[in-house]
């Protein structure tokens, strides 16, 4: 664990310390080789289910595809990022580069925790990079609106589970992770104890998020710079579901009539939010609203509590982390050069950059489950588990798929097809950066087709 914590602290005086000349080339250095150490993680040797490096730091199957995402990311935001902030003054292109450091930092600390009460601090800690660099660095005046629906979403669903995990620690006199699933708090059906199990999960479900409390999701994600987009859809949604599958172990008695309001919720808000999609004009909307499709159909997998359902889950999560981060930087290349996220002004773009079509093609058939593609992997099985609990539910979560397929669709003719309008003159070529960009986020979802046991080894 120490391994990969301690050189990401070190990223700090790095940024600081080094030269402007070769800020960017050093950082992106640095952190694309903390990133391969990361992948060290993947090499499973441990046979007690938990690595661990000291008595508040350990990994397991469950954690460990999500600290490599997170550690992957780093070096692919401050690529994407380098030519918009480029031309800002030299102390806040460092400011922005920390800012994204202490965000690997927080996420480091919080996939990493054995206690809950440690994850829920660094589960908090998230929320000021990510506020900053949406309200400092974002677009439009929105920002600010954006900026204040994410803060107030998040905490209003955090507090009650600061209060739950004290009750928790007041009754079972523990909130190691190690140790917790053995030691199932007494739940009864009254009241007291059904308002305790929601608090456990309401504030992981804002920050999937849940069709009903996602408002603050396509604000935020329209407002940040590219790097924000990135991070929110890749991990920012994950920690959701990463803190819903440790809660749902020890809420077992109660979960079996309490979760069917949460699963309908979820498994209505594909298809809502999916339809939603083929409304949208904007392109980075478009992105966001896709997440939440997605982030149901992970949620209704969870909450279902079998094998199937969160191997499923922590699949989707990792190839939709990957795949909807590849769609944020296209959408962010394509507004640097035509200055315009509305897809009727900037459509047509096959015909001046061939090659980029190529990705917006590939990323959109990813999104929308091609197999064999992890993300096809991670929506059968949770279709499947979901048909085996109800069969009822084939209706809806096969409606959200057409769905998901014509709204991916519809964002690649839109955005690719058609007359290039007049008014776009003048578009610089695209670099190879970007094109090494798309590059190191798709392969991983190809090398996870051909070696698919990493992300789902912790189930058997």
């Amino acid at each position: 664990m120490l391994k990969v914590l301690i050189p990401t602290i070190m990223v700090f005086p790095t940024i600081w310390l080094t030269s402007p000349k070769w800020l960017w080339t050093v950082t992106t250095a640095q952190t694309l080789l903390i990133a391969l150490v990361s992948l060290t993680w993947l090499a499973w040797t441990s046979e007690t289910g938990w690595a661990t490096s000291n008595s508040y730091f350990a990994t397991d199957p469950l954690s460990t595809p999500l600290l490599v995402l997170t550690c992957w990311l780093l070096p692919l935001m401050i690529l994407a990022s380098q030519n918009h902030i480029d031309s800002e003054p030299i102390t806040r292109q460092r400011l922005y580069i920390t800012l994204l450091a202490s965000l690997q930092t927080f996420l480091i600390m919080a996939f990493g925790a054995t206690e809950i009460i440690m994850f829920y601090i660094m589960f908090e800690a998230t929320l000021i990079p990510t506020l900053i660099i949406i309200t400092r660095w974002g677009n439009q005046t929105e920002r600010l609106s954006a900026g204040t629906y994410f803060l107030f979403y998040t905490l209003a669903g955090s507090l009650p589970l600061l209060v739950a995990l004290l009750l928790l620690q007041q009754s079972t006199g523990t909130l190691s992770l190690a140790i917790i699933q053995y030691t199932h708090p007494l739940l009864t059906h009254s009241w007291g104890h059904k308002i305790w199990w929601a608090g456990c999960l309401i504030a992981f479900l804002v920050k999937m998020p849940l069709y009903g409390v996602h408002l603050w999701l396509p604000k935020a994600h329209v407002e940040a710079p590219v790097a924000g987009s990135m991070v929110l859809a890749a991990i920012l949604l994950k920690l959701g579901g990463y803190g819903m599958m440790r809660m749902m172990v020890m809420l077992d008695p109660l979960s079996k009539e309490l979760v069917y309001p949460f699963i309908v919720l979820a498994l209505w808000g594909i298809i809502m939010t999916g339809s939603i999609c083929l409304r949208q004009t904007d392109l980075k909307s478009l992105i966001a609203y896709s997440s939440v499709s997605h982030m149901g159909l992970v949620a209704g997998g969870i909450l279902i509590q079998t094998p199937w359902g969160f191997s499923g889950a922590i699949i989707l999560m990792i190839a939709h982390g990957l795949v909807s981060s590849m769609l944020f930087c296209l959408a962010n290349t394509a507004y640097e050069r035509t200055h315009s996220r509305t897809m009727l002004l900037a459509r047509g773009l096959q015909v001046v950059f061939p090659l980029t079509a190529v990705w917006w093609f590939v990323a959109n058939l990813a999104n929308l489950a091609l197999p064999p593609l992890p993300n096809l992997m991670g929506e059968l099985m949770i279709i499947t588990t979901l048909f085996n609990w109800s069969p009822w539910t084939i209706t809806l979560t096969g409606l959200g798929t057409l769905v998901t397929a014509a709204y991916s669709l519809y964002m690649f003719l839109m955005s690719q097809r058609g007359p290039t309008p007049n008014h776009m003159m003048k578009l610089s070529p695209f670099h190879t950066r970007e094109h090494l960009l798309m590059t190191l986020h798709l392969a991983p979802v190809i090398l996870l087709v051909m070696k698919p046991e990493l992300m789902w080894g912790w189930c058997y």
